[in-house]
């Protein structure tokens, strides 16, 4: 019964280890602010409000989290944005 519970409560720690890589967008002077709302609404997921207000966000204060989660979707989410010609890295 104890094993089984330790077994349980390392798991749960390593998936919150996991989920703890977050997206952060870089200001840049060559992408529109369109085009930043535009791939934040379709690689992030963002409604267009919150798309808006992270390109607000960077381009005033250079940089923005733009998504947290595992690491392996936040990688996912970073090459999208970075193929897009965005700024980005995971942290």
């Amino acid at each position: 019964m104890v094993e089984e519970v330790q077994e349980e409560l390392v798991g749960l720690l390593e998936e919150i280890a996991l989920d703890d890589s977050q997206v952060v967008l870089y200001n840049d002077d060559i992408n529109t602010f369109d085009h930043v709302i535009e791939l934040l609404m379709k690689v992030c997921k963002h409604e267009a409000l919150q798309a808006e207000q992270c390109a607000m966000l960077v381009h005033y204060k250079g940089r923005c989290v733009v998504k947290k989660g595992s690491f392996d979707k936040m990688k996912t989410i970073h090459n999208k944005l970075s193929i897009s010609g965005l700024t980005a890295e995971v942290e």
